[in-house]
């Protein structure tokens, strides 16, 4: 019994440290293409390398980084192709997810979209693009977790990461008028959900993420050679 209460705590204790370490290649602290030194981690977390080295290999995974043997381990950013592939998933995951929720009827998710769509404007009213980047990613992620599907939301997450969505959006949001369009395009899904209208929802929240797609794909950061 002592033995398994050890593997469980060192389990959970190698899922907290993936946890971190991913959060910090998708928080911007490496952008794509920077080293992520195995030293600097494992004393970053106070912890030894071979944690670091099993949490970066799952990472590898998930397609966050890039571990080239004998030169180190490089924060990965997707392919053209790639990008293209996971927002196609991606529309048809948030066309769920705004479906489903609409069919629920007045729970509490929507308390939390309303709010956030008043914010939301608010932050385009006055330009703060960190706001909004934000509010986006709340915005999403509660119409996900508003569905009440528990695996459409563990192959979201997983989505979520391979795109590195947050570095999307934070160049997104820069681009002009893209602030206004976006919340415009918030607010339709949101009535369609309070209309009670899955098939509306699901087609505003495909219409949204398409859009999405385009902005991103049209950015130079997204190499059209690759």
């Amino acid at each position: 019994m002592q033995d398994d209460l050890v593997t469980v705590g060192e389990a959970a204790e190698q899922d907290g440290l993936l946890y971190r370490i991913r959060r910090l290649v998708l928080g911007g602290d490496f952008p794509p293409g920077a080293v992520l030194p195995e030293a600097f981690l494992a004393q970053e977390f106070d912890v030894s390398r071979t944690p670091i080295r099993e949490a970066l290999k799952q990472l590898q995974h998930e397609g966050l980084v890039e571990i080239r043997p004998k030169v180190g381990t490089f924060v990965r950013e997707p392919t053209r192709r790639e990008i293209i592939e996971l927002f196609q998933l991606k529309e048809s995951m948030e066309g769920l997810a705004a479906s489903l929720l609409a069919r629920r009827g007045e729970v509490a998710e929507l308390a939390v979209l309303r709010r956030n769509l008043e914010e939301s404007e608010m932050a385009s009213l006055t330009h703060d693009t960190d706001a909004y980047a934000r509010l986006v990613h709340e915005f999403h992620w509660t119409i996900v977790r508003g569905s009440d599907n528990t695996k459409l939301v563990e192959h979201y997450e997983r989505l979520m990461n391979q795109l590195a969505y947050q570095r999307l959006v934070l160049r997104t949001v820069e681009h002009p008028g893209r602030l206004e369009a976006s919340t415009r395009e918030h607010r339709a899904v949101l009535e369609m959900i309070e209309h009670k209208d899955p098939f509306g929802a699901e087609s505003a929240m495909r219409n949204h993420v398409h859009a999405s797609s385009r902005e991103a794909l049209s950015d130079p950061a997204t190499d059209p050679r690759r």
